[in-house]
């Protein structure tokens, strides 16, 4: 094929078509988070595991992948992305059919610490990929779009499967959606590295930059913590599995209109605004949780958190990318927000112990979100400003 061939295959680097491949690239490395729920209730109920083994292996996944986010880091500032993301999404696919088999809790913990050191690797390369985009903050918003709503059909799906085929199905459909990644590769463009804009200083301001990272790690470790267990939560409150699954996939689907509303519009309004209404309805519909024996108050509180969680991080990664041309800060925030997404189950885990207080739970989330909420405001401040200058 010449190269002028290949050169007609690519995509416009600046529509909404790239933004939509970019955004199966970077789903496809942590895409077992978007369906963490129907994973950890998978493994409890295809493999006999308990919720403890199950939330750890879910963690060990994640914790992986915040390694090879970190690894990124690197590797998008020295390495060609393309070629590295090829290679690293057939590793995820032989990984994923590897672990169908497993029955050992060990084994498999094994195996996807690893599967997700690849994955975080994959993320953190497309994550520096985004930043490179013309519209950091709305393509990341179709990242969540993506995400949200393919998360939707599999946790409405696969616990429904589970105790027909077992695990297989987990990992068949991680393996699906990797291939179809791989093939959408071929048709996306450079993106070249640009001129790094931070704060109008063309350098790095670290106090922002870190508390934007900070405020990214809270915020996945509170949605994290009660989205392993959410599953598990309802039928605590003993709500009807079959109930309990489609609340998840609606609320997942409805949770759309949170980085949709990013896609829309963007920076119109600032970030501080938008950040500050945001958090105040992640606070209440995360208290909503303590009533979820009613399956109206449970639907009600997984579609108001899906909607704000998918805004609210489009808008951090936004952010996190405003602080260096190359990609580098945006890999940071994937690395770090990966470490949330593992801390997230690990804690729950050890929060519920062998007696299942969720209303604990649902009380230490709410306080992590309180603290994400006044950290994650003052750098959002301090790009407004630099904006208005």
């Amino acid at each position: 094929m010449s190269a002028a061939t290949r050169t007609r295959m690519k995509v416009d680097p600046a529509g909404l078509l790239a933004g939509i491949m970019l955004s199966f690239l970077a789903t496809a490395g942590l895409f077992y988070v978007n369906i963490m729920a129907a994973i950890v209730d998978g493994l409890i109920t295809g493999l006999g595991l308990s919720e403890s083994q199950a939330g750890l292996i879910g963690s060990a996944n994640i914790y992986g992948a915040s390694v090879g986010a970190l690894i990124s880091v690197v590797l998008i500032k020295i390495v060609p992305w393309r070629p590295a993301a090829y290679t690293l999404l057939i590793v995820l696919i032989a990984l994923d059919l590897v672990s169908m088999p497993i029955e050992s809790a060990n084994a498999l913990l094994a195996v996807r610490a690893f599967h997700g050191l690849v994955g975080g690797m994959l993320v953190g390369i497309a994550f520096g990929v985004i930043a490179r985009t013309a519209q950091a903050d709305r393509t990341f918003g179709i990242l969540l779009f993506v995400q949200f709503g393919l998360g939707g059909l599999g946790v409405m799906t696969l616990p429904q499967l589970v105790p027909i085929y077992g695990t297989q199905a987990l990992f068949i459909a991680l393996a699906l959606f990797s291939f179809a990644s791989l093939v959408m590769l071929v048709f996306l463009p450079a993106f070249p590295p640009k001129p790094t804009t931070t704060l109008g200083t063309g350098k790095v301001e670290w106090g922002p930059l870190v508390l934007t990272l900070l405020a990214i790690f809270l915020f996945q470790a509170a949605n994290m913590g009660l989205l392993a267990y959410i599953f598990r939560l309802g039928l605590a409150y003993d709500l009807d599995r079959t109930y309990t699954s489609y609340a998840l996939g609606l609320a997942t689907w409805v949770a759309l209109l949170g980085p949709l509303c990013v896609i829309v519009i963007g920076t119109r309004f600032g970030r501080f605004l938008p950040l500050a209404l945001v958090m105040l309805l992640t606070l209440g519909g995360t208290a909503i949780f303590h009533w979820s024996a009613h399956p109206a108050a449970y639907l009600i509180a997984n579609c108001g958190t899906g909607i704000t969680w998918g805004m609210v991080m489009a808008y951090l990664l936004g952010m996190a990318s405003q602080f260096d041309g190359a990609g580098r800060t945006a890999a940071a925030a994937g690395f770090v927000s990966k470490v949330g997404l593992a801390s997230g189950p690990l804690v729950a885990g050890q929060l519920l112990g062998s007696g299942g207080d969720y209303g604990l739970l649902i009380n230490v989330a709410i306080a992590t979100f309180v603290l994400s909420a006044v950290v994650m405001l003052l750098p959002a401040r301090s790009l407004d400003r630099s904006k208005s200058v």
